[in-house]
């Protein structure tokens, strides 16, 4: 199987993240060009990693002989351009979260690597948990039913860079910035044909002198009738919260990504050092985390991305996937200055519309069963509903 040696595109903390995995991943793919804006960024973070090339001219960097693949980690602001340049160039290119700022400027991107026909995948990392993949797997293989709720959680103190915190240069604030991933976790776990159809969204600013929003909380709709409640805060304090649930007519699955992981340490020794991302502290209670990229899913994200891109397939998540998050946060906007329900309108929706969902009730001596139960004293009774009166009554078994 061949190699592939990466331009990667940003030297900052997710730029690390994924260079320590295409490392590592499949013992054969490289870093072999970095770019950076400043020349002492890239020189330090090429001799950290041993990469032969270290660029400050971003064409350069996509451009370069060196290289088969691009990987984007920059800011949201040069997502579209640094797309463009490599779709130009011929390169497959991978490109973090968010695709873009808005749907507009994504479907933009979508366009340009479909016109150029080139390989692209959307670096949706928290999607390959190795939790949710096995989740997931569950929920399509029928293991809970039909999905009716999906709630997906993440809160921390807030980014790790300045760029972060200015909405000119992404777009947003905790939504965008943390909301990308549970839309598109929801969308995995009620099926990602299933279009999202309208966004309630409460989003403020509560803490940090900024503009953008720090908290928020946003219910979406889809055509099947299933619920997908996002909830995000760059102001939580002891760590980094990630949770998810979701319930269907047969099951219940809970996930807990980074708190709660059954590694659990406290330590009143005098010492610094690294716990996990977004710790607070290195004393006390710990929750430290034992491979982060593998638990936060860069394993298995790219492991997809180049498998997909030697078997010419698709891989698990898309560019339009991209454009389908950017349009569902466009519409939590909206909602959020609004404070009503609003349209999500997806540009070159790929879908199908899914039938709402039916639930085809058990029948008990002709009349319709809302509830089997069994009470504390061993007993079991339905609850009932006639189907022509609509009275209710119950039954002992």
């Amino acid at each position: 199987m061949p190699a592939h040696v990466v331009t990667m595109l940003g030297a900052g903390l997710i730029g690390d993240f994924y260079t320590r995995t295409l490392h590592a991943q499949r013992s054969r793919d490289r870093v072999g060009v970095i770019y950076a804006r400043k020349a002492d960024r890239a020189a330090a973070f090429a001799a950290r990693w041993d990469i032969a090339h270290h660029v400050t001219d971003l064409s350069e960097a996509i451009e370069h002989p060196a290289s088969d693949v691009v990987v984007v980690a920059l800011p949201n602001h040069l997502h579209e351009e640094a797309v463009t340049l490599a779709a130009r160039a011929g390169k497959p290119v991978l490109c973090t979260k968010p695709l873009g700022r808005t749907a507009d400027e994504a479907w933009r991107m979508q366009q340009a690597v479909e016109k150029a026909g080139v390989f692209a995948g959307y670096l949706e990392d928290l999607c390959y948990t190795p939790k949710t993949l096995k989740a997931v797997a569950s929920v399509r293989d029928g293991a809970i039913g039909e999905v009716t709720w999906v709630r997906a959680r993440e809160a921390h103190p807030g980014p790790h860079a300045a760029w972060f915190w200015d909405t000119r240069l992404t777009g947003g604030g905790a939504i965008i910035d943390l909301g990308c991933h549970w839309i598109e976790i929801i969308r995995n776990f009620v099926g990602k044909q299933n279009r999202p159809v309208e966004v309630m969204c409460q989003a403020d600013t509560l803490v940090h002198p900024i503009e953008a929003e720090d908290n928020a909380v946003a219910l979406i709709r889809f055509a099947s009738g299933a619920i997908g409640q996002f909830e995000v805060s760059w102001t939580f304090r002891g760590g980094m919260d990630l949770r998810d649930e979701v319930a269907g007519t047969h099951g219940t699955i809970w996930l807990n990504h980074f708190l709660r992981t059954g590694f659990e340490m406290f330590t009143a020794a005098p010492r610094d050092g690294y716990v996990a991302e977004k710790a607070e502290t290195s004393a006390g209670w710990l929750f430290p985390v034992g491979d982060e990229v593998a638990e936060l899913g860069y394993v298995d994200m790219f492991t997809d991305m180049f498998d997909a891109l030697e078997a010419g397939r698709a891989p698990r998540e898309t560019f339009h996937d991209g454009v389908v998050v950017n349009a569902v946060m466009d519409a939590a906007y909206q909602s959020a200055r609004s404070r009503q329900w609003e349209a999500v309108t997806v540009p070159g929706w790929h879908g199908e519309d899914t039938p709402h969902l039916h639930v085809e009730p058990e029948r008990f001596e002709g009349q319709l069963v809302v509830k089997r139960e069994l009470l504390p004293d061993g007993r079991a009774k339905l609850i009932l509903r006639h189907p022509e009166s609509g009275d209710f009554s119950e039954r002992e078994l």
